[in-house]
């Protein structure tokens, strides 16, 4: 059996842990301690996180879209498939060595999609991508962490607490789709979805097409109702 090969370590943004990129032949991983939080085996669940939200804005002219995560870029190549040529896709990666990783040794996974002229990749956070521009984006794809319940950074939580569900949707145009990749199912987290005026879908997908693991995607769409800023959960 071919080894498993250590290529390179990063710190979480918050400096506490360390990510972790090994290869084992033309397979890739991404660890931290003993979880892996990526493997370029199982794309499914991401892909689908990408073809659920294109399905639900299909039609509408230059659309923009906002991703949270690059990871191995699953779902950026999956919207890249789905959207048409006047499209507009902003990738925010809060961890620099994951865009050098994806310009390096993982090349071959991203299959050149970094160099498509429909892309721009950010490193910085996407929550305050989305605190800076109201009414912007047709779509926001969070892919960040292992969903509601991360592990990575614990900053990462106010992108799910419900001040961080408002802020997404005050960035969505109306109708826009706030897409949400977990690991697994998170029934508070479907509440603060609805509690923040968005009409949610909550869709099981397989981590490797119809294999694999069960992880959740969550289809919220941008509704007319007012959010409860001020609620809690």
């Amino acid at each position: 059996m071919i080894p498993w090969v250590q290529l390179d370590t990063a710190k979480t943004p918050d400096g506490g842990q360390e990510l972790r990129l090994k290869r084992r032949g033309a397979e890739f991983s991404i660890m931290l301690g003993s979880n892996e939080l990526m493997n370029s085996r199982l794309s499914g669940s991401e892909e689908a996180l990408a073809s659920l939200t294109c399905q639900r804005i299909a039609g509408r002219s230059q659309p923009k879209i906002l991703i949270g995560g690059l990871g191995m870029g699953f779902t950026l190549r999956a919207a890249l498939a789905e959207l048409g040529a006047d499209a507009g896709i902003v990738v925010a990666e809060l961890v620099p060595a994951v865009v050098a990783w994806a310009r390096g040794p993982m090349a071959s996974v991203f299959g050149g999609c970094l160099d498509d002229p429909r892309v721009i990749v950010r490193e910085a956070d996407v929550g305050q991508l989305m605190r800076s521009e109201a009414s912007a984006w047709d779509a926001i794809l969070l892919d960040v962490d292992n969903g509601p319940e991360g592990i990575v950074h614990k900053a990462n939580d106010a992108l799910y607490s419900l001040a961080g569900l408002n802020s997404a949707r005050a960035a969505l145009k109306p109708g826009g789709v706030l897409a949400v990749w977990s690991q697994g199912p998170d029934s508070g987290f479907t509440r603060r979805l609805k509690q923040a005026g968005f009409a949610v879908e909550e869709v099981k997908v397989r981590a490797n097409g119809k294999r694999g693991a069960r992880h959740i995607v969550w289809v919220a769409i941008n509704g007319l109702r007012p959010a409860a800023a001020s609620a809690k959960l």
